[in-house]
């Protein structure tokens, strides 16, 4: 597992206060710290949190965390789960952190704190892989900023609520952990992109699956059919009383239903679904507002993309 962190710290600007008994008090948001050694997964457990909902601030400087839940809290629902992930990127800041958790608890604030923890030796592999510094090795070696930063997050790990260790886990793993501590009965989602689109204009570079209709006949060819899309009823009658068009349809939705179930186990969130004609006018754009349809209905939610309608 290899983290990708930024450098830049977030920008939150301060104003209210929540008084407690107020009418604010009920819309307080829920929080989450998210914290840990670098290298362990922090960006992986912050974009699970993003993916489940919550609203994730990366490198919020301690001292700012109780302005974000006050700006939650004015947002009159909006904002119901705050993440903040809180690192050794914004270690002048970070002496302040136990004056703002005292601050959040005498507010009644829900918060917990999740620490992410590796070995030595997972951390250094992980640095050596992506041939980065760590941040506080300064002119030392790996272990030497690794150590730096397991005495400065100490204490922290000790107040922690949950602490994962991610020495032997692989990001869908450490993913698969994070939902089973806040998705709570709900299932994580998956959201699906049907894109209709030409195979002559070229494959879609984002695409996860792609389906293939040229094997239908091409309205095009239909004289009274071609200037029409396959928004149109015409067109999508013709296209869907073809032999084996209906019998395609409802074996590709069953597919995807398998398929799903497997992404939702391996953290995948998103999928692009491609499907192609000659010129992504007809058999595509009417096969993919179907497609769409059938997801939609069985639970996954889907918005469709005409890539290619109106180029030709």
């Amino acid at each position: 597992m290899t983290e990708h962190d930024g450098d830049g710290a977030a920008d939150v600007s301060t104003g209210t206060t929540i008084e407690p008994g107020g009418a604010a008090e009920a819309a307080i948001p829920e929080l989450v710290i998210i914290s840990g050694m670098s290298g362990a997964g922090r960006s992986t457990a912050a974009k699970c949190l993003e993916d489940l909902g919550w609203f994730v601030v990366d490198n919020l400087p301690p001292a700012l965390i109780p302005t974000m839940v006050e700006l939650g809290a004015r947002s009159q629902g909006n904002v119901a789960r705050i993440a903040v992930v809180v690192d050794v990127r914004g270690r002048r800041f970070f002496d302040n952190l136990r004056e703002s958790l005292a601050d959040l608890d005498s507010k009644q604030v829900t918060r917990r704190i999740v620490f992410l923890e590796s070995s030595d030796e997972a951390l250094v592999r992980r640095f050596e892989s992506v041939r980065r510094p760590h941040p506080l090795q300064g002119d030392g070696r790996i272990v030497d900023g690794i150590a730096a930063e397991r005495d400065l997050l100490r204490e922290l790990r000790g107040d922690a609520d949950l602490v994962i260790d991610t020495s032997s886990l692989n990001v869908h793993e450490l993913r698969a952990k994070m939902d089973a501590q806040f998705a709570g009965d709900e299932k994580p989602e998956l959201r699906a992109t049907v894109m209709s689109f030409g195979f002559k204009y070229g494959l879609p570079v984002d695409a996860d699956l792609v389906v293939d209709m040229r094997f239908l006949p091409n309205p095009h060819w239909v004289p009274e059919l071609r200037p029409f899309t396959g928004l149109n009823e015409e067109v999508s009658n013709y296209v869907f009383n073809q032999p084996g068009a209906k019998e395609f349809l409802d074996r590709y939705t069953e597919l995807l239903q398998l398929i799903a179930a497997g992404y939702r186990r391996e953290g995948k969130r998103y999928v692009t679904i491609a499907v192609g004609c000659t010129g992504g006018k007809h058999r595509s754009v009417a096969t993919s507002e179907k497609l769409a349809a059938l997801l939609s209905s069985a639970g996954i939610e889907t918005v469709v993309v005409h890539r290619d309608l109106g180029r030709e």
